[in-house]
């Protein structure tokens, strides 16, 4: 497993983050601020916003197959990385292209094709026990850092999704289109406790940091606010070291990560 220290539990360390004041800009119903991206939306990715659910007729395997949602390549590079056919490593892909991605963060979004949680449990496992990173396979020769978000959730009671996964759905595209988000990630609520966990991979924390400040994120943030009974942001730095091919886990503690 992924190296890490174990951050202090959510749901004894709750806090909702700071949120821009808002501005007339900002005053804009979900409707109004889709118009704000030219985004032609795909039914995949369409579907890979809508809400998860689980049930008893949900088996193991198919949710440990949930796919990472990843960012689509450049235009000039997006004939290069193909999912076999005939496997179940298919990522969904969003509608807005990437800027630019350079090329040890290319060969990360191609190891990505394969990114899953290790077991059923892993919304309630520290982060880099819940996730196969020391499996996925990059060149023994590169090295590099990315910054990772993850985010712990409990939902209220009777709130309503679709408002919500909306929301999320142009909050993303806005991200990719401003550049630096690599891969995003959510699972379904366990059935049991209702935790949930969701997950992106930024090419650097000034990338992550700009995205904060775009009106459809804030719009989100608000949202979610209103929606989630508790919930907590961590921070964490992955790692790619020459000599080996998988990926390490630490704790953010401060400065700038990636570029």
């Amino acid at each position: 497993m992924a190296e890490v220290q174990t951050a202090p539990h959510f749901l004894r360390d709750t806090f909702l983050p700071d949120l821009p004041d808002a501005t007339p800009e900002d005053s804009i119903t979900t409707t109004q601020a889709s118009s704000l991206l030219p985004l032609e939306v795909t039914s995949q990715e369409e579907t890979a916003h809508e809400p998860p659910s689980f049930d008893e007729s949900h088996g193991e395997e198919e949710v440990l197959y949930l796919p990472p949602l990843l960012s689509s390549l450049p235009q000039s590079l997006s004939s290069q990385i193909e999912p076999k056919e005939g496997t179940k490593d298919v990522p969904l892909h969003t509608s807005t292209h990437l800027p630019s991605i350079d090329p040890v963060s290319l060969s990360l979004h191609k190891a990505l094709h394969k990114f899953k949680p290790f077991d059923t449990q892993y919304a309630s496992r520290p982060y880099g026990e819940a996730f196969n990173w020391a499996n996925l396979v990059l060149p023994i020769e590169e090295e590099r850092e990315w910054y990772c978000v993850a985010f712990r959730s409990r939902r209220k009671a009777g709130s309503e999704s679709a408002p919500l996964y909306e929301q999320d759905r142009l909050a993303h595209e806005e991200a990719v289109h401003r550049g630096g988000l690599i891969m995003y990630w959510y699972g379904v609520p366990d059935p049991k406790t209702g935790l949930n966990l969701a997950t992106c991979v930024w090419q650097s924390r000034k990338f992550a940091l700009a995205a904060m400040t775009g009106p459809q994120h804030v719009l989100a943030m608000r949202l979610a606010a209103a929606s989630f009974a508790e919930f907590r942001l961590e921070r964490y730095i992955l790692r790619k070291e020459v000599g080996e091919t998988g990926l390490r886990v630490y704790p953010y503690v401060s400065g700038e990560v990636g570029w």
